[in-house]
């Protein structure tokens, strides 16, 4: 039967980092209490009129650059964005446009951060089934349309007034979740192959009974108009997060998924290269390689550097070890994620 292959990779991230002594400027914090929380150091945030698709065209062209490919080569593509450039349509088609492929099917999915494990489950039916053979995933992000601030001049350092009270507590009412989002988006390009490779176990799950750990209150169609006069002055585009559950959820799900796969392979973490996990939180990376016993040296990370790109962390960082020569054809790699929704899982790849 036949597998995919990964061919070609990339990543685009917009602007100079911010620091987060940046943050500091709008809000009530400091790298300390950040890192100490996080692991976060700095992140990037897109500028006014860039969105998701115009990041995931950077990336991709530097994926099809890297595979020495040209967009034509594509037949597929997967868009993974829960910062889409428009309520709808989704972003995949004006990826494809960007990209001069019209035309070529573009999907969007949306399993937030856990995006990269749900692609690789259609990309792999994409190639079993022969609809596909050259197949674009996408992960990207523009978190800065939510973040609780007004002051991005202050942020910037392009300005050094002072912040009113008002400005500086309706930042501060989110700082929790503000300062873990960056900007962003990783392109991977995968291959239809014969030789032994591709997806080789899989473990995901969704639970809507949860989806209120982590969801913004605002902009729904459960009301009419979907978006209500109030809604900016409450700060309802922001999302409301309950960190402490989703800590206690993402260390104890992850590492059950990842056990019980291991299991129905009859592996242990051993014969398992290198643990590829979003980049969501360092503790909890952290927790989750400590209880499966994998040396740090196999479970790389990118946090400190870009923050929680969302559906961009595994993408980004499959990137950046594929340029490093830390990814080989023939290893076994296992992907964990966990994303509002909730959806979480693993997923076994033999690249």
């Amino acid at each position: 039967m036949p597998g995919f292959e990964l061919i070609g990779s990339g990543h685009y991230v917009p602007g100079p980092p911010i620091t987060n002594a940046a943050l500091a400027r709008v809000m009530d914090t400091s790298d300390e209490w950040i890192y100490q929380r996080s692991g976060i150091r700095q992140r990037h945030f897109a500028p006014e009129g860039v969105g998701a698709s115009d990041m995931g065209v950077e990336a991709a062209k530097r994926a099809l650059e890297n595979a020495n490919l040209e967009a034509k080569d594509v037949d597929y593509i997967v868009f993974a964005t829960m910062t889409p450039d428009y309520i709808f349509p989704g972003s995949a088609a004006l990826l494809g446009a960007k990209l001069g492929i019209p035309g070529v099917p573009a999907l969007d999915i949306r399993q937030q951060c856990a995006a990269m494990l749900f692609g690789l489950q259609i990309i792999d039916g994409l190639v079993q089934s022969g609809a596909a053979k050259t197949i674009l995933f996408v992960g990207a992000e523009a978190h800065a349309g939510f973040m609780p601030w007004t002051a991005w001049d202050v942020l910037m350092g392009e300005s050094d007034r002072e912040l009113t009270q008002e400005e500086r507590d309706k930042a501060n009412e989110h700082r929790a979740l503000a300062v873990l989002f960056g900007d962003g988006a990783g392109a991977l390009i995968f291959r239809a192959t014969e030789r032994d490779a591709g997806l080789r176990g899989m473990k995901l799950y969704s639970d809507g009974r949860f989806a209120e750990l982590l969801y913004v209150p605002g902009g729904g169609f459960r009301t009419r108009p979907y978006w209500k006069e109030h809604h900016y002055g409450e700060q309802a585009y922001v999302p409301r997060m309950d960190g402490r559950e989703l800590f206690r959820f993402a260390v104890t799900k992850l590492p059950r998924a990842a056990k019980d796969l291991l299991k129905e392979k009859d592996l242990t973490g051993d014969g398992v290269d290198v643990f590829i996990a979003h980049q969501a939180n360092l503790r909890i990376n952290e927790y989750i390689r400590d209880h499966l016993k994998v040396p740090r040296e196999k479970m790389p990370m990118n946090i400190d550097r870009f923050g929680n790109t969302s559906a961009g962390t595994i993408p980004i960082l499959v990137d950046e070890l594929h340029r490093a020569g830390t990814l080989k054809k023939g290893q076994l790699n296992m992907m964990l994620a966990l994303g509002a929704g909730v959806h979480w899982g693993c997923a076994l790849v033999r690249w």
